[in-house]
């Protein structure tokens, strides 16, 4: 019995330690500006976007769209943005989780020269979305 158990857990961690994130297939990402930053066209009129949980930034891609979307923004006039991941929260329902269906967003805290205190944005790397610029941003053309 105990031997069964021991293969079974080896056999959840392969299986799941090993499975990578898919993207939705019902939207397309959007095209590259270069090979570590997303091309916008849009900053969001929402002011929740990607401010709120219930309303975070679709990137896809796992951590490598987060960071090409992160890449892509700028402060609204021009400034070089910086950010930091400050973990993940806020369990979810996506057909692209990695167990059983569920996923976490990732929380950035996100900076620009003249923001008066940092701002926290909320990421999803499962899925894909149309993606802008939060309310406060500009993006890099």
């Amino acid at each position: 019995m105990m031997r069964l158990l021991i293969l079974l857990v080896i056999s959840s961690f392969i299986f799941f330690g090993c499975k990578t994130s898919s993207v939705s297939l019902t939207h397309t990402p959007p095209a590259l500006l270069d090979s570590s930053t997303f091309s916008l066209t849009a900053v969001s009129e929402d002011s929740s976007y990607g401010y709120t949980a219930k309303n975070a930034i679709q990137t896809g891609g796992g951590a490598e769209g987060e960071r090409r979307y992160l890449n892509a923004l700028t402060g609204p006039n021009g400034e070089t943005v910086t950010y930091i991941r400050l973990g993940s929260c806020c369990a979810f329902k996506t057909p692209n989780g990695i167990i059983d269906n569920t996923g976490l967003l990732d929380k950035y805290e996100v900076r620009y020269e003249g923001l008066s205190k940092p701002v926290i944005l909320y990421l999803n790397m499962y899925d894909s979305g149309d993606m802008k610029a939060p309310v406060n941003f500009g993006y890099k053309k």
